[in-house]
């Protein structure tokens, strides 16, 4: 009877995975890359595909140059709040101060992106970052715009050229942070950028989306 019920709850917790609801941001493969938008703030970050045992990722490689890539996406965060990112920094950017104008730069983040007006800059958003100086949960104002907030994800003091997989619960730092309930999301962009510091960093992205759990 023991293992009856052992068979019946191991039943019961595969349908609840099963109606867990998971929607892909990226593809990372070079289809989709001829149709991402790029956002340069310096010169451009050098961007190349590859594949591992996980899948598609994407490498970036930036010197003193910083650029993004992104796509306008419909994210209902009432259905799937999370988002989930897979990275990875080879080389960081060890001594730079983050939350200053001289030391803005990440060798990986992660932008999500709230459309509060009619242009771009009266977006509000939440900057998912791997740090290389500051610790997980650390967070501040952009010292660029107060629309746009840094969150430490990962840092490199733990997890220097080791992929990490975290998630957040992106509704519930936009109230945190912005003290502004959203409901659906807009865009989502991948960024490395060292335009500031004048440094080198390598990181790498892969398997990033928005999931009910």
């Amino acid at each position: 009877m023991r293992f009856f019920f052992k068979i019946i709850l191991i039943f019961l917790l595969n349908i609840n995975a099963s109606y867990s609801e998971v929607l892909k941001v990226f593809e990372f493969t070079e289809d989709e890359l001829k149709t991402l938008k790029t956002r340069k703030v310096k010169g451009e970050t050098k961007w190349s595909l590859g594949y591992n045992d996980n899948g598609n990722f994407i490498r970036a490689e930036a010197e003193g140059v910083g650029s993004g890539l992104g796509k306008e996406v419909s994210i209902n965060l009432n259905k799937t709040p999370f988002i989930n990112i897979t990275w990875k920094v080879e080389k960081d950017l060890s001594g730079i101060v983050e939350n200053s104008k001289k030391g803005h730069d990440f060798a990986a983040r992660v932008f999500v992106v709230k459309k509060t007006g009619k242009t771009a800059l009266s977006n509000r958003a939440v900057n998912y970052v791997f740090s290389s100086n500051n610790s997980i949960n650390d967070s501040w104002i952009s010292p660029y715009t107060k629309k746009s907030i840094d969150y430490v994800l990962s840092t490199t003091k733990d997890n220097l050229n080791k992929w990490v997989t975290v998630k957040a619960n992106v509704k519930d730092h936009f109230k945190k942070l912005h003290n502004l309930e959203v409901n659906e999301l807009n865009g989502v962009a991948i960024m490395t950028d060292t335009d500031n510091s004048k440094l080198k960093a390598i990181s790498y992205y892969q398997n990033i989306y928005f999931s009910s759990e």
